[in-house]
Protein backbone atom coordinates (compact mmCIF):
# COMPACT_ATOMS: atom_id res chain seq x y z
CA UNK A 1 0.00 0.00 0.00
CA UNK A 2 1.12 3.88 -0.93
CA UNK A 3 0.28 6.49 1.52
CA UNK A 4 -0.72 9.35 -0.35
CA UNK A 5 -1.20 12.47 2.38
CA UNK A 6 -3.93 15.13 1.50
CA UNK A 7 -3.13 17.68 3.23
CA UNK A 8 -4.46 19.55 6.76
CA UNK A 9 -7.83 19.11 7.42
CA UNK A 10 -8.10 21.58 10.49
CA UNK A 11 -6.26 23.67 13.08
CA UNK A 12 -8.10 26.03 15.78
CA UNK A 13 -8.05 29.87 15.15
CA UNK A 14 -8.10 30.36 19.19
CA UNK A 15 -12.21 31.69 18.83
CA UNK A 16 -13.02 29.45 21.11
CA UNK A 17 -12.28 29.17 24.87
CA UNK A 18 -12.65 26.07 25.10
CA UNK A 19 -10.76 24.55 22.20
CA UNK A 20 -7.72 27.45 21.60
CA UNK A 21 -4.86 25.39 19.87
CA UNK A 22 -4.37 21.35 19.08
CA UNK A 23 -5.98 18.74 17.80
CA UNK A 24 -5.59 15.41 19.90
CA UNK A 25 -6.20 12.33 19.18
CA UNK A 26 -8.36 12.26 16.37
CA UNK A 27 -10.90 9.31 16.25
CA UNK A 28 -12.96 9.48 12.85
CA UNK A 29 -16.28 7.23 12.90
CA UNK A 30 -18.51 7.24 10.25
CA UNK A 31 -22.32 8.93 11.14
CA UNK A 32 -25.20 8.83 9.00
CA UNK A 33 -23.72 11.07 5.63
CA UNK A 34 -20.54 12.64 7.16
CA UNK A 35 -17.04 11.18 9.29
CA UNK A 36 -16.93 12.81 12.36
CA UNK A 37 -13.71 12.94 14.18
CA UNK A 38 -13.55 12.88 17.64
CA UNK A 39 -10.64 14.94 19.12
CA UNK A 40 -9.18 16.37 22.27
CA UNK A 41 -9.84 20.14 22.14
CA UNK A 42 -7.09 22.11 24.44
CA UNK A 43 -7.74 25.70 26.01
CA UNK A 44 -5.24 28.30 27.33
CA UNK A 45 -4.22 25.68 29.98
CA UNK A 46 -3.25 23.31 27.64
CA UNK A 47 -6.71 21.13 29.44
CA UNK A 48 -8.68 19.14 26.47
CA UNK A 49 -11.73 18.29 26.07
CA UNK A 50 -13.60 16.52 23.95
CA UNK A 51 -15.26 17.99 20.37
CA UNK A 52 -15.81 16.53 17.06
CA UNK A 53 -14.92 17.83 13.29
CA UNK A 54 -17.39 17.04 10.76
CA UNK A 55 -16.02 16.31 7.35
CA UNK A 56 -17.42 14.87 3.84
CA UNK A 57 -16.81 11.45 3.03
CA UNK A 58 -15.88 11.81 -0.56
CA UNK A 59 -13.26 14.61 0.14
CA UNK A 60 -12.62 15.10 4.20
CA UNK A 61 -10.60 18.16 3.38
CA UNK A 62 -13.72 19.62 2.93
CA UNK A 63 -15.83 20.86 6.47
CA UNK A 64 -19.12 20.87 7.35
CA UNK A 65 -18.99 21.53 11.09
CA UNK A 66 -17.43 21.75 14.32
CA UNK A 67 -18.70 21.21 17.51
CA UNK A 68 -19.55 24.79 19.35
CA UNK A 69 -19.19 23.17 22.77
CA UNK A 70 -17.72 20.17 24.49
CA UNK A 71 -19.59 16.99 23.88
CA UNK A 72 -17.54 16.29 26.92
CA UNK A 73 -16.49 18.41 29.44
CA UNK A 74 -13.78 17.79 32.05
CA UNK A 75 -15.14 16.38 35.65
CA UNK A 76 -15.43 17.83 38.95
CA UNK A 77 -12.48 18.98 40.76
CA UNK A 78 -10.97 16.19 42.55
CA UNK A 79 -12.07 13.14 39.77
CA UNK A 80 -9.90 11.17 37.61
CA UNK A 81 -10.78 13.10 34.44
CA UNK A 82 -10.71 17.12 36.02
CA UNK A 83 -7.66 18.50 34.24
CA UNK A 84 -8.10 17.14 30.61
CA UNK A 85 -9.38 14.17 28.54
CA UNK A 86 -8.35 12.26 25.03
CA UNK A 87 -9.78 10.21 23.05
CA UNK A 88 -9.72 6.51 23.21
CA UNK A 89 -11.68 4.70 20.59
CA UNK A 90 -15.54 5.43 19.37
CA UNK A 91 -18.71 2.40 18.96
CA UNK A 92 -21.73 2.60 17.71
CA UNK A 93 -23.63 0.05 19.70
CA UNK A 94 -27.43 -0.21 18.29
CA UNK A 95 -28.68 3.49 18.54
CA UNK A 96 -26.10 4.57 21.00
CA UNK A 97 -22.42 6.22 20.49
CA UNK A 98 -20.00 5.06 23.45
CA UNK A 99 -16.48 7.35 23.85
CA UNK A 100 -13.96 5.47 25.95
CA UNK A 101 -11.43 8.19 26.46
CA UNK A 102 -8.58 8.86 28.99
CA UNK A 103 -8.82 11.47 32.02
CA UNK A 104 -6.15 13.32 33.59
CA UNK A 105 -5.64 14.10 36.78
CA UNK A 106 -2.67 16.64 38.35
CA UNK A 107 -0.79 15.54 41.89
CA UNK A 108 1.89 16.67 43.80
CA UNK A 109 4.85 14.06 43.38
CA UNK A 110 4.06 13.01 39.36
CA UNK A 111 3.38 15.02 36.61
CA UNK A 112 -0.21 13.19 36.13
CA UNK A 113 -2.37 10.31 36.52
CA UNK A 114 -3.99 8.95 33.76
CA UNK A 115 -6.82 6.43 33.82
CA UNK A 116 -10.24 5.33 31.57
CA UNK A 117 -13.37 6.66 31.60
CA UNK A 118 -16.59 5.59 29.73
CA UNK A 119 -19.35 8.00 28.46
CA UNK A 120 -22.43 7.12 26.37
CA UNK A 121 -24.46 9.15 23.56
CA UNK A 122 -27.88 8.78 22.62
CA UNK A 123 -28.48 11.69 20.76
CA UNK A 124 -26.85 10.38 17.99
CA UNK A 125 -23.22 11.47 19.13
CA UNK A 126 -24.23 15.78 20.16
CA UNK A 127 -23.46 14.77 23.57
CA UNK A 128 -22.33 12.14 26.08
CA UNK A 129 -23.29 11.40 29.49
CA UNK A 130 -20.35 9.17 31.50
CA UNK A 131 -21.68 5.69 33.28
CA UNK A 132 -19.55 6.57 36.15
CA UNK A 133 -17.61 9.35 37.56
CA UNK A 134 -14.98 6.89 38.40
CA UNK A 135 -12.75 5.51 36.05
CA UNK A 136 -13.89 1.65 33.88
CA UNK A 137 -10.46 1.33 34.21
CA UNK A 138 -8.75 2.52 36.94
CA UNK A 139 -5.05 2.10 38.84
CA UNK A 140 -3.41 -1.25 39.76
CA UNK A 141 -0.57 -2.49 41.70
CA UNK A 142 0.82 -2.93 38.21
CA UNK A 143 -0.32 -0.48 36.71
CA UNK A 144 0.20 2.47 38.92
CA UNK A 145 0.31 6.02 36.65
CA UNK A 146 -1.32 5.16 33.68
CA UNK A 147 -3.67 2.90 32.90
CA UNK A 148 -5.15 4.24 29.50
CA UNK A 149 -7.74 2.37 26.60
CA UNK A 150 -7.01 3.23 23.12
CA UNK A 151 -8.46 0.46 21.10
CA UNK A 152 -11.83 -1.38 21.63
CA UNK A 153 -13.23 -4.05 19.12
CA UNK A 154 -16.27 -6.07 19.73
CA UNK A 155 -16.16 -9.44 18.10
CA UNK A 156 -17.93 -12.44 18.63
CA UNK A 157 -20.10 -11.58 21.37
CA UNK A 158 -16.85 -9.86 23.55
CA UNK A 159 -15.04 -6.85 24.42
CA UNK A 160 -11.34 -6.84 22.95
CA UNK A 161 -9.03 -4.12 24.65
CA UNK A 162 -5.42 -2.47 23.89
CA UNK A 163 -4.40 -0.28 26.18
CA UNK A 164 -1.20 1.37 27.60
CA UNK A 165 -0.33 0.97 30.89
CA UNK A 166 2.11 3.44 33.10
CA UNK A 167 4.28 2.34 35.89
CA UNK A 168 6.91 5.31 35.35
CA UNK A 169 9.09 8.78 34.70
CA UNK A 170 12.25 9.61 32.69
CA UNK A 171 13.65 13.11 32.80
CA UNK A 172 14.73 14.03 29.32
CA UNK A 173 16.53 17.48 28.98
CA UNK A 174 14.90 18.75 32.52
CA UNK A 175 10.98 18.06 31.75
CA UNK A 176 9.47 14.59 33.09
CA UNK A 177 8.23 12.13 30.82
CA UNK A 178 5.95 9.27 31.17
CA UNK A 179 7.42 5.34 30.49
CA UNK A 180 4.61 2.95 29.08
CA UNK A 181 4.31 0.06 27.09
CA UNK A 182 0.90 -1.91 25.86
CA UNK A 183 -1.36 -4.58 26.95
CA UNK A 184 -4.20 -6.65 26.11
CA UNK A 185 -7.23 -7.72 28.18
CA UNK A 186 -10.91 -8.47 27.42
CA UNK A 187 -14.53 -7.56 28.99
CA UNK A 188 -17.97 -9.39 28.92
CA UNK A 189 -19.79 -6.05 28.57
CA UNK A 190 -17.21 -3.17 27.56
CA UNK A 191 -17.85 -2.19 31.13
CA UNK A 192 -16.43 -4.53 33.54
CA UNK A 193 -12.95 -5.42 33.35
CA UNK A 194 -11.61 -7.92 35.76
CA UNK A 195 -7.92 -8.60 34.30
CA UNK A 196 -6.02 -6.50 36.77
CA UNK A 197 -2.70 -7.23 34.92
CA UNK A 198 -3.91 -7.95 31.09
CA UNK A 199 -1.40 -9.37 28.53
CA UNK A 200 2.30 -7.71 27.86
CA UNK A 201 1.92 -7.25 23.31
CA UNK A 202 4.38 -4.17 23.19
CA UNK A 203 7.45 -2.75 24.65
CA UNK A 204 10.02 -0.62 23.70
CA UNK A 205 13.22 -1.42 22.15
CA UNK A 206 16.37 0.63 21.51
CA UNK A 207 16.62 3.67 23.12
CA UNK A 208 12.66 4.32 23.72
CA UNK A 209 11.47 4.67 26.81
CA UNK A 210 7.35 4.80 25.88
CA UNK A 211 5.18 2.92 23.22
CA UNK A 212 1.79 3.32 23.19
CA UNK A 213 -1.64 4.54 21.38
CA UNK A 214 -2.00 1.13 19.91
CA UNK A 215 -4.92 1.61 17.10
CA UNK A 216 -5.71 -2.06 16.38
CA UNK A 217 -7.94 -3.55 13.34
CA UNK A 218 -8.89 -6.84 12.31
CA UNK A 219 -7.52 -8.18 9.04
CA UNK A 220 -7.77 -11.67 7.39
CA UNK A 221 -4.33 -12.97 8.91
CA UNK A 222 -5.40 -11.99 12.48
CA UNK A 223 -4.57 -7.92 13.52
CA UNK A 224 -2.21 -5.07 12.73
CA UNK A 225 -1.74 -2.47 14.90
CA UNK A 226 -0.73 1.09 14.25
CA UNK A 227 1.59 2.74 17.59
CA UNK A 228 3.46 5.65 18.40
CA UNK A 229 7.25 5.61 20.53
CA UNK A 230 8.99 7.91 21.62
CA UNK A 231 13.01 8.06 21.93
CA UNK A 232 15.41 9.49 24.84
CA UNK A 233 16.72 11.91 21.76
CA UNK A 234 13.29 12.82 21.14
CA UNK A 235 12.34 11.17 17.93
CA UNK A 236 8.68 11.09 17.98
CA UNK A 237 7.14 7.62 15.43
CA UNK A 238 5.09 5.49 14.57
CA UNK A 239 5.53 1.99 13.62
CA UNK A 240 3.15 -1.03 12.78
CA UNK A 241 2.98 -4.61 14.35
CA UNK A 242 1.35 -7.89 13.21
CA UNK A 243 -0.29 -10.66 15.19
CA UNK A 244 -2.33 -13.73 14.61
CA UNK A 245 -4.33 -13.39 18.37
CA UNK A 246 -4.06 -9.92 19.39
CA UNK A 247 -1.79 -10.97 22.05
CA UNK A 248 1.45 -12.14 20.55
CA UNK A 249 2.62 -9.28 18.46
CA UNK A 250 5.84 -8.56 16.08
CA UNK A 251 6.98 -5.42 15.22
CA UNK A 252 7.40 -3.64 11.26
CA UNK A 253 8.96 -0.61 11.65
CA UNK A 254 10.42 -0.43 8.41
CA UNK A 255 6.77 -1.02 6.81
CA UNK A 256 5.01 2.12 8.26
CA UNK A 257 3.35 3.62 5.69
CA UNK A 258 3.44 7.30 6.87
CA UNK A 259 5.60 9.47 8.29
CA UNK A 260 6.74 13.51 8.62
CA UNK A 261 6.94 15.67 5.78
CA UNK A 262 9.90 17.03 4.47
CA UNK A 263 8.28 20.75 5.40
CA UNK A 264 5.05 22.05 7.00
CA UNK A 265 2.63 21.10 9.58
CA UNK A 266 3.52 17.53 10.04
CA UNK A 267 7.09 17.97 9.33
CA UNK A 268 8.28 16.74 13.05
CA UNK A 269 5.05 14.73 14.17
CA UNK A 270 2.91 11.98 12.82
CA UNK A 271 0.82 11.85 16.10
CA UNK A 272 -1.82 9.19 16.29
CA UNK A 273 -2.64 7.65 13.28
CA UNK A 274 -5.77 6.06 13.21
CA UNK A 275 -7.13 4.23 10.05
CA UNK A 276 -10.89 3.85 8.63
CA UNK A 277 -12.70 2.12 5.68
CA UNK A 278 -14.81 4.97 3.88
CA UNK A 279 -16.94 3.31 1.20
CA UNK A 280 -13.87 1.27 0.00
CA UNK A 281 -11.27 3.79 0.35
CA UNK A 282 -8.50 3.32 3.34
CA UNK A 283 -8.35 6.98 4.89
CA UNK A 284 -5.53 7.43 8.00
CA UNK A 285 -5.86 10.40 10.16
CA UNK A 286 -3.23 11.62 12.29
CA UNK A 287 -2.21 14.88 14.07
CA UNK A 288 0.69 17.24 13.44
CA UNK A 289 3.85 18.67 15.00
CA UNK A 290 3.40 19.44 18.65
CA UNK A 291 1.04 16.49 19.76
CA UNK A 292 -1.56 17.89 17.46
CA UNK A 293 -0.59 21.78 17.96
CA UNK A 294 -0.52 22.36 14.21
CA UNK A 295 -3.51 20.44 13.87
CA UNK A 296 -5.13 17.52 12.48
CA UNK A 297 -4.95 16.32 8.72
CA UNK A 298 -5.41 12.91 6.78
CA UNK A 299 -3.79 10.60 4.25
CA UNK A 300 -5.44 7.94 1.72
CA UNK A 301 -3.76 4.38 1.37
CA UNK A 302 -3.83 3.26 -2.15
CA UNK A 303 -2.43 0.04 -3.72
Amino acid sequence: MKCEKKGLIYCPDGTLGWAKYAVMTPTPIILGDKIRIYCGFRDNDGVSRIGYIDVCPENPLKVINISSKPVLDIGENGHFDDNGMILGDVLTLGEEVWIYYVGFQKVNKVKFLAYSGLAISSDGGESFKRISTAPVMDRTDNAKYIRAIHTVLKLEGRFQVWYSVGNGWETINGILYPCYDIRYTESSDGITFDDRHGIHCLGVENNEYRIGRPRVKSIQSGYEMRFTFDTRDKHYGTGLAFSEDGKTWERKNNLSDIQPSESGWDSEMVCYPVEINVNGKQYIFYSGNGMGATGVGYAELRH
